[in-house]
């Protein structure tokens, strides 16, 4: 199978959050409580993750124990700079488990063997969910937040096939502007501030702590909107058709473990995000706990419905650029089975969390049609 090419690499970004998710190198201090944990008797599993305060739970489930209290002796990779490479090693068998977002669409194009078996981020209850996602505006773009057909005319920094862009697609959709009617400037994440400030851009579309920082480093600029549910934000976590064959119960334990992880997050909010800067190297701890804020909201690991139309929602979008072919069937790669088997057993670690519709609960054996899928996911 050959690895995703650098093709995918507009997509890699989808769900990266901090100003170190695209340089590579580790981001974990090497004094962290529970960072090589394991016991030897325990099952193994190596586990890979993207520098990004929405992928945070994982390293913090190790650090809390929450793995080995299930007989698991997670040993996490270096953080892996994008989805891309976390997807390659996962193909070179490096590791065993990833959470990747957008760049599992390009790969599941290409041909790569995948599971989705749970959720990082994202919605078991909505079709829609983008609180981590924002607009920045110039001063003196004109760009008005009460009317955003303000947007009209502008030029627009966006990191082209990544989910920032597909933010303004819905968002564009929305408002029925056509796409010819701005003008979309490819802009990576760490050079918005400057093209923001030197006039390049009128306003930058981008995903936490990016408004942030920017509003930060950019005098007079200004967060115009946020969220507003344009678009499903996806964050799932994956392994190989392969792995999950041989070692279901470790899978499931696994998700259980990542669910105990994220709930502790959503009821800690302040203290994950002190934990985060650990992890997470030149990150400032007020702008992490800002952005741990939007992140919480899309902290669901569970699967309905509504995450396989997120998928296909997001392909669309891809293939309507002309990014991807989208002719693939995704049910061929979702694995809801670990997942509902989690969500019946442990129901307490979804306590406090929206109650799944009815219409959009699954079993086992879920088949995805479209058009009932719409019919069972609020906006």
């Amino acid at each position: 199978m050959p690895r995703l090419s650098q093709l995918s690499l507009a997509a890699t970004c989808s769900s990266v959050l901090l100003l170190t998710a695209c340089t590579g190198g580790s981001t974990v201090d090497d004094d962290v409580e529970g960072a090589d944990a394991g016991s030897g008797s325990l099952t193994s599993i190596n586990a890979g993750y993207v520098s990004a305060i929405d992928q945070i739970g994982l390293p913090i489930g190790t650090e809390r124990g929450l793995f080995e209290e299930r007989d698991l002796d997670v040993t996490l990779a270096e953080p892996f700079p994008t989805g891309v490479d976390a997807i390659n090693a996962l193909e070179a068998g490096d590791v065993d488990i990833i959470q990747v977002g957008t760049p599992a669409i390009a790969a599941a194009q290409e041909g790569a063997e995948l599971s989705l078996v749970g959720n990082y981020t994202g919605s078991a209850t909505q079709r829609s969910i983008d609180e981590t996602a924002a607009i920045v505006a110039a001063e003196g773009s004109e760009i008005d937040g009460e009317d955003l057909s303000t947007l009209e005319g502008k030029s627009i920094g966006v990191s082209i096939g990544s989910i920032n862009h597909l933010y303004l697609l819905g968002l564009l959709e929305d408002l029925r502007i056509d796409t010819d009617d701005v003008e979309l400037v490819n802009t990576a994440p760490p050079d918005m501030a400057v093209a923001l400030e030197t006039g390049g851009i009128d306003a930058a579309v981008i995903w936490d702590p990016w408004p942030i920082t920017i509003t930060e480093q950019v005098e007079g600029s200004e967060i115009v909107l946020r969220g507003g549910g344009y678009i499903p934000f996806i964050g799932y976590i994956v392994t190989t058709p392969t792995f999950l064959e041989e070692n279901p119960e470790a899978v499931e334990e696994f998700l259980a473990a990542r669910a105990a992880s994220d709930q502790w997050i959503r009821e800690n909010p302040e203290d994950a995000a002190s934990s985060a800067v650990q992890w997470l190297t030149g990150t400032d701890p007020e702008v992490a706990q800002e952005a741990m804020q939007y992140n919480v909201a899309q902290l669901d690991p569970r699967f309905s419905a509504c995450n396989y139309l997120a998928l296909d929602t997001v392909g669309q979008l891809l293939a309507n650029q002309g990014e991807i072919d989208f002719d693939f069937d995704i049910n061929d790669y979702f694995e809801p089975g670990p997942i509902v088997s989690v969500m019946e057993e442990n129901p307490e670690l979804f306590e406090d969390l929206q109650d799944i519709p009815d219409a959009a609960a699954i079993d086992a054996d879920y088949n995805f049609v479209r058009e009932i899928a719409q019919e069972s996911c609020a906006v």
